[in-house]
């Protein structure tokens, strides 16, 4: 006796429309597919292979014209092996017990070269370590403890005072929405530049930095957040004091500019802190005492760095990574200072890779960022001290300030 066993077979997809519903030749039941050359349901498959395994011989008890259907398919085996056979199956097409088991180690071994292919797709995709994960969970944790999003606290600084004794054409001209247009471009080709060069010398000449008090608080302010942001990066309070106070002191302005990031508005390039009282234009930062040889610049990298959409952790691994810089005057342990920032710097790449799969730039965009913040740092320095030279402006400024900005670190 052969041994005999179920196979199945298919013919071209061209040969019958998909779009028709797929009948079984023997008994009308709804069919599965092409089985040992016909289309059939499972059931009549599985009869077809035992009778033709078995060498079965069936007899009609009728008159051998049996109407099969899906419910009297059963009473009569020899019309429905004889229907079988009229609708074209064939047990030529029935494999044999080793040619089956052959089809099934084929089969197995494929699904394992998949599992196994999957497998080594799995170990390449970018994923982040344990520790990783958790640098960014304190590092976001720790801008949500320092950073108030409802700019509360703000009512508690001395109040902003805007007015002056300036025309209304040169107080537009200051304005920032007067400069929104050049602001990816040149400010220094703006219509208006001129009267904001005079505009600001106006106020210069004659001291009127009304809104001192209030960005001096402020600044006062983020300086404090900055440091609860820094104590909080995992390995910083582990450094000396004297390197602590070192990074603080030279990054406190960098760290406060990519933190105002999150309030800046590209629509009229402010910083929207809550209310109105609490907006804030360039007019308003140069009645403070600064002016556009660090304003334009200022303005065009928090452009630069809102247009990035940086996630939040993203934002709070590049602060970091501005913190910890081994290169700031004043550090005394380079290496352990540089260590910390590669460890931040690896778990933002390995971010950068799993989040922004096609962003290979990404990274290199925001070290760049950190580059400008390093010619603005300077240019603040500049201007502050320039500041800080005149009594009746120094006396308005915080002891924080006047601490962190007033002297070089050695």
């Amino acid at each position: 006796m052969d041994s005999t066993v179920v196979s199945t077979s298919s013919l071209p997809p061209d040969e019958f429309d998909r779009n028709v519903p797929r009948i079984c030749g023997v008994c009308g039941d709804k069919a599965t597919g092409f089985h040992f050359n016909a289309m059939t349901c499972e059931g009549c498959k599985g009869f077809f292979r035992r009778s033709m395994k078995r060498k079965a011989s069936f007899t009609c008890p009728f008159n051998g014209s049996c109407t099969i259907t899906k419910d009297n398919r059963r009473h009569c085996q020899a019309c429905r092996l004889k229907r079988c056979v009229d609708i074209g199956m064939m047990k030529e097409f029935i494999l044999t017990d080793e040619e089956v088991q052959r089809k099934k180690d084929l089969i197995q071994r494929r699904k394992d070269e998949e599992a196994q292919r999957e497998a080594e797709r799995e170990a390449r995709r970018p994923r982040l370590t344990d520790e990783q994960s958790q640098v960014i969970a304190t590092l976001v944790e720790a801008h949500h403890k320092t950073y108030d999003e409802s700019y509360s606290d703000f009512r508690r600084f001395r109040p902003p005072v805007r007015e002056g004794p300036v025309t209304r054409s040169a107080s537009r001209a200051a304005s920032l929405h007067s400069l929104s247009d050049a602001s990816s471009d040149s400010f220094s080709h703006s219509p208006g530049m001129s009267s904001i060069l005079l505009f600001i010398q106006s106020y210069e000449s004659n001291h009127l930095f009304s809104m001192l008090p209030h960005l001096a608080d402020l600044v006062s302010y983020s300086i404090q957040k900055v440091i609860g942001f820094a104590k909080m990066i995992p390995g910083f309070r582990e450094l000396t004091a004297e390197d602590q106070i070192a990074l603080l002191k030279s990054s406190a302005i960098e760290v406060i500019m990519l933190r105002s990031n999150q309030s800046f508005n590209l629509e009229d390039m402010s910083w929207s802190c809550g209310g109105p009282d609490f907006k804030y234009r360039i007019s308003d930062v140069t009645k403070a005492g600064h002016t556009l040889e660090l304003l334009e610049p200022l303005v065009k990298f928090q452009v630069g760095l809102k247009k990035l959409n940086l996630q939040e952790e993203e934002h709070v691994l590049l602060m970091a990574i501005c913190l910890l810089s081994p290169d700031r005057p004043g550090v005394q342990d380079h290496a352990r200072v540089e260590a910390l920032q590669d460890r931040l710097s690896e778990t933002l790449q390995a971010y950068i890779r799993l989040h922004h799969p096609g962003g290979r730039l990404l990274y290199a965009k925001m070290i760049q960022k950190l580059a400008d913040l390093r010619s603005l740092n300077e240019e603040h320095s500049k201007q502050y001290r320039s500041l800080s030279f005149q009594p009746e402006h120094s006396m308005q400024l915080t002891p924080l300030v006047l601490e962190v900005f007033g002297s070089e670190v050695s």
